[in-house]
This record gives structure tokens, C-alpha cells and sequence, in this order.
């Protein structure tokens, strides 16, 4: 029998290297899902079959809840509110990027290709990576956001409330919930126990050109720092188990980004290069899959040391920027 507090997490397929994501199911009223899940019969039959064993259904659904863009937590969102008449909140920022998701992933798209070639990877990885992309876009959907949430908003249910937070970084609209009474965090893909949640060079929102690039990697440790001074009991995570120590975790994470940024420290000292020269000498051909990943990994280290001072950048006649240590 469930309790009327009770948080359900639901694992559902996706098609991508991180595996299964967590929805949950919060059993309060207005009764509601976290996250949807991508946009897939399997998925959706998936999430039927757990909702089913929590006597639920889709069609009881009142609220459901956006942490973030990404494809794998967005995709069925309009499918069950079309299904269930609830209302979908998310971030007010992004309200208007999932209303226009087709133009909107297109010009995500074109921003990735523009960073792609001013940091050195070759135009045919570059096209083939956004072939692979655009094929990857079915798993989303456009959603009608028809619950805006800002900053310090509170979410209010019969019994408990969320106060909203903004904590971009993996993506521009990382948004956490925070039960202020328990501690407890739906934290999306803020926080992953088991692997550290990529940073990765996302066009803002409000859009943005490729040369004026986010510092994703710079942007995501001041959303850790903000996290890591909350008093948390559980962190429920977009992938994988609980976090129940989120502090140890974030300053694992900080340990982590700083022995990056001295190993490409190192490899800078022996002369300038460019973002795709630093991910090769670093993990050498990686997929066309991964060719971004790998250059938002590198280029939100070399922002770090940008900040400190420790390198230049220097942009080449044929528009191809390369980091130099500073003599």
C-alpha cells in the first residue's frame, strides 16, 4: 500500500549511452510525474506497465513536472498531458524553447556545428555529428508549458511543497526542487551518482552566437557550489541511485575538474592548440558520437584556466581559435 508522501522512481528506456531515466511518480495531490521520459512506443508501454503497478494511470496524471530539455526527459510530456489534462510546469525560460522545439533543435544544432569548426574539428566530423543528431531528435517533442516556474517559486501540493531553484550548467535549464521541511531534492541531471553530469556548450535560451560560447563547465560548478550549501537528506537523480551525501559528491566533482584542468595544462605547456587537438592527444579518434562531448569536456577546462589567467586564446586567420599557456 502506498503512503501519501511516497516518491516512486520509475526507470523507462532510452536509447542513449546513460541508460534508463528516472521519472517519478509523487503521490500527492495534485498526483504527479518528474520527468516523461523520451518520445517512444517502448518507452510510453514502460511507463504504463509502472504506473500500472502503483495503481496508476496515465490519465490520473494532474501534474507533470520538467526538470530540464534534454530529449530523454521530455519527449512523452505532451503525449500525457494530451492523455491526462495535466498541467506541465517547467522553468518560464524554457516554456518558449519547448514550444518551438523543431526550430529550436535546429538552431541548437547549427550553434554546435559553428562551435564545432572554431575549436578545430574537421567539417565532415562536424556534418556527419549533426546527421547523427537530427536523427536522435525524433525521441523529443515540442510541450505546451502551460505552468511557468521562476526562481524561488513554491510548488505547493496537499502535503508538501517545492521551492523551485535554477542550476544550469549540464543544460541551461537545470531546475531543482527542494522540500525544504525533509531536505529532499528532486534534482534531475544536476546531480548523477554514478557518473558526473557533462557539462555540455548548449546555445542559451534566448539564443547566442557560437563565438560568444556559454562557459558551461564555469556556469555548473557555481550551481554545485550553490547546491552543496543546502541541507539535504536525498537527492533524487534523472539517472541511477539516490545521492545521500551530496557534499562528499560535489567535492569528488571539484576534485575531479581540477585534475582535468591540470592535465590539459600540461598538454598546453607543450605548445598552443586548438579544443580538438587537446581531445585527441587526450582520448585520441573518439566516435563522431562523442566528438562533442569530448570538446565540451576540454573547453570548460581551458575556460577554467581562461579565468585564472593561465592561457590565451588566440584565433587564426582561418577562424580556428588555439589556447597558449601564458609565458
Amino acid at each position: 500500500m502506498t503512503t501519501a508522501r511516497a516518491i516512486h522512481a520509475l526507470p523507462v528506456p532510452t536509447p542513449f549511452a546513460v541508460g534508463r531515466v528516472n521519472c517519478y511518480l509523487i503521490e500527492d495531490d495534485p498526483l504527479t510525474l518528474v520527468d516523461a521520459g523520451p518520445n517512444s512506443g517502448t518507452s510510453l508501454t514502460v511507463l504504463e506497465a509502472a504506473l500500472a503497478e502503483h495503481g496508476r494511470r496515465v490519465e490520473d496524471l494532474e501534474r507533470i513536472v520538467l526538470t530540464h530539455q534534454h530529449i530523454d526527459h521530455i519527449g512523452l510530456a505532451q503525449i500525457l498531458a494530451d492523455r491526462s489534462g495535466a498541467e506541465v510546469a517547467a522553468l518560464a525560460s524554457l516554456g518558449p524553447w519547448l514550444a518551438r522545439f523543431g526550430k529550436e533543435m535546429d538552431d541548437d544544432d547549427q550553434f554546435s556545428e559553428s562551435v564545432m569548426l572554431r575549436h578545430g574539428i574537421p567539417r565532415d566530423i562536424a556534418i556527419a555529428l549533426r546527421a547523427v543528431t537530427a536523427q536522435f531528435r525524433a525521441w523529443g517533442s515540442s510541450v505546451r508549458v502551460t505552468r511557468p516556474l521562476a526562481e524561488g517559486d513554491l510548488l505547493e501540493f496537499a502535503d508538501r511543497s517545492w521551492r523551485v531553484h535554477h542550476r544550469p550548467g549540464h543544460s541551461p535549464s537545470d531546475t531543482v526542487f527542494l522540500e525544504e521541511a525533509t531536505g529532499v531534492l528532486i534534482g534531475g541531471d544536476h546531480l548523477i551518482k554514478h557518473i558526473s553530469s557533462n557539462p555540455l556548450i548548449s546555445r542559451p535560451l534566448e539564443g547566442g552566437r557560437p563565438e560568444d560560447r556559454p562557459k558551461a563547465l564555469i556556469t555548473y560548478m557555481r550551481s554545485m557550489s550553490a547546491t552543496r550549501k543546502m541541507d539535504l537528506s536525498i537527492v533524487y537523480s534523472g539517472h541511477g541511485d539516490p545521492v545521500e551525501d551530496h557534499r562528499t559528491l560535489i567535492d569528488e566533482r571539484f576534485d575531479g575538474h581540477e585534475r582535468r584542468v591540470r592535465k590539459i595544462a600540461g598538454i598546453l605547456a607543450e605548445g598552443p592548440k586548438s579544443g580538438f587537438e587537446i581531445a585527441q592527444q587526450m582520448w585520441g579518434n573518439v566516435a563522431v558520437t562523442q566528438a562533442y562531448l569530448t570538446l565540451s569536456e576540454v573547453l570548460g577546462h581551458v575556460d577554467l584556466l581562461l579565468e585564472r589567467g593561465e592561457v590565451v586564446e588566440v584565433e587564426d586567420e582561418g577562424g580556428v581559435v588555439r589556447f597558449a599557456p601564458v609565458s
